[in-house]
């Protein structure tokens, strides 16, 4: 295994051992919600359903109740399909980019960070379908109308408009997204399947599992595809992303065609997704009592993100006024006065602290490692981000006609079904969290011995460290029994698991597969290649002294082998 530097701080807390960390993650799976947890369901549940009454409010009557107008036809529902976008997109290239970065951090966000993008894409689908008006016609957008009965003849879409394009490129980034997050899920959900009581919650996961056995080539094959997903959706993300920023782009209103736009988007879209991932688990930290596996190193880490990708965010600004000065257009130069002195000044204030001059606070390391300072600013960057899209929707209203000037008013469904998404998104987060793991079980322990607080501090049990009793047991020598009589078992395996406590017959029958498991993964991948699950039931076989039905079984798993 790869040696750590001494002076790095562990990202894993406490003197935890393999089994402890299963038990640990799968607890809120098992167990029954704390009262922090119905709290911050209760509060999102109350938020969700004030929400869900203005989407159907709207639906029933028609998008005439929101704020719009002649001038401003793209208000508060873009700027948050764009708000909604960005942060979803981040949530899979975050997850992506540090696997194949190899960097041991990202354990403790990976799983936040994937899920965050699946409930956030799902949030900002819903703007587009309402600002449709009829939403029950969405179907016209995926296919040609040419297939349907309708008045007008042969109807097809615009496909040269970006809208469209987002449709595509946001559809096949969130279907990728979600395969990505669901096979990382697949170890998980067969421990569960094994550790489920319920029949009915064990029959559910093991659906989920599909079967996973847990063999060498299983995990092989587990790890070759999460490279290749990985690698497929980081350049996804870009490409998502600066098609969106394409929808302005495109057009010829003044402060929107510009180049810089898709850097620009996924920059920001970066940005924000860091933040939204910090405040998602500072509340999962507090609310499932996982401490000592989102530690303040994993906070820390994420605000030097926050701090440079905040500051790319910045250097965009301050290009587009350059830019704007530099054309020497009057009309570019006049929107991004208008935005600084307009009647949206307040708006533009925001966006310059919340997301230029905050971030920066985190060069101190003091603020860097306070985590309530963290949540907060957390918060704080995530306002910036919703303001920046609305600066750029709102302030380019003013456009070539002065005549056509207005100036925006949210209406309360406006700002209802807004509010209503963060809670219906913190809902489905919530919920979440319940059912399935958090954090990704095989790749905690997988960094536990090179980045475990016990194995730092030196204090760690040595598995390799045997005495005379357990070399008497290998040979069939002394009280024990000698478990290389099980197949799959030889004398090095053996002395693991009489280290481990597992020297007779009787414990390894009754010993958990994770167990087991945990005992091979400590003594490095060469042992990882062998598959455990059918030693208990070897065991009790001999055991009980049923010899021919073992050497049965056996012949059976050997010629599986082949």
């Amino acid at each position: 295994m790869h040696k750590e530097a001494e002076i790095r701080e562990p990202l894993i807390l406490g003197d935890k051992s393999y089994k402890q960390i299963t038990d640990d993650v799968v607890a809120p799976v098992f167990g029954k919600a704390n009262t922090q947890w119905w709290i911050a369901f209760g509060i999102s549940a109350v938020i969700a359903l004030w929400g869900i009454g203005c989407i159907l409010y709207t639906i029933g009557t028609g998008i005439g109740v929101w704020g719009l107008n002649t001038t401003v036809g793209w208000a508060w529902d873009i700027t948050n399909f764009v708000w909604w976008v960005g942060i979803g997109h981040a949530g899979t290239l975050i997850s992506a980019v540090l696997l194949l970065l190899r960097q041991k951090w990202r354990m403790a966000i990976n799983r936040s960070a994937e899920a965050m993008t699946i409930f956030a894409v799902m949030m900002a689908g819903l703007f587009p379908l309402m600002h449709m008006g009829r939403i029950w016609n969405a179907h016209w957008i995926m296919m040609p109308v040419a297939l349907f009965k309708n008045n007008f003849g042969s109807l097809w879409v615009n496909f040269n408009s970006p809208l469209l394009w987002d449709v595509f490129a946001i559809s096949t980034y969130f279907s990728v997204s979600l395969v990505f997050w669901y096979i990382g899920l697949i170890p998980d959900f067969a421990t569960i399947r094994d550790r489920a009581v319920k029949p009915l919650q064990k029959k559910i996961y093991s659906i989920l599992s599909f079967g996973w056995t847990g063999n060498a080539k299983a995990w092989i094959r587990f790890e070759e595809v999460s490279l290749v997903l990985a690698g497929l959706a980081t350049p996804l993300v870009f490409s998502v992303h600066s098609i969106v920023s394409m929808d302005f782009a495109t057009s010829v209103i003044p402060g929107w065609h510009t180049t810089i736009f898709p850097p620009y988007f996924v920059a920001g879209a970066i940005f924000s997704g860091f933040a939204m991932v910090q405040t998602l688990l500072l509340i999962v930290r507090k609310v499932l009592h996982l401490e000592d596996y989102i530690t303040v190193k994993h906070s820390e880490y994420m605000n030097i993100v926050i701090v440079i990708t905040g500051s790319m965010v910045g250097t965009a600004y301050l290009s587009e006024l350059f830019i704007a000065w530099y054309s020497g257009v009057e009309y570019e130069s006049y929107a991004f006065l208008n935005r600084a002195r307009g009647p949206y000044w307040w708006a533009y204030l925001a966006m310059m602290s919340c997301n230029v001059i905050s971030p920066l606070l985190f060069f101190s390391k003091k603020l860097r490692t306070n985590l309530w300072f963290s949540f907060i600013l957390s918060i704080v960057v995530n306002i910036g981000m919703w303001f920046e899209r609305f600066v750029i929707i709102m302030s380019t209203a003013r456009d070539y006609l002065p005549s056509n000037w207005d100036y925006f008013h949210p209406t309360f469904v406006d700002i209802g079904i807004f509010i209503g998404t963060i809670g219906i998104f913190f809902c489905l987060f919530l919920l979440y969290a319940r059912t399935f793991p958090v954090l990704a079980l095989n790749e905690l322990k997988s960094i536990l011995k090179s980045s475990g607080n016990n194995y730092k501090a030196g204090t760690a049990p040595d598995p390799f460290k045997h005495n005379q009793s357990a070399l008497a047991a290998t040979s069939g020598l002394g009280k024990n029994d000698d478990l290389t009589k099980i197949e799959g078992i030889g004398p090095k395996i053996a002395q693991l698991l009489i280290a481990d406590g597992i020297a007779s017959f009787a414990a390894l029958s009754s010993a958990d597969v994770d167990t087991i498991k945990a005992v091979l993964e400590k003594a490095g991948k060469r042992y990882q290649m062998h598959d455990p699950t059918t030693w208990p039931r070897q065991a009790k076989l001999a055991l009980e002294g049923k010899w021919e039905q073992l050497e049965n079984l056996q012949d059976e798993l050997k010629g599986g082998k082949h």
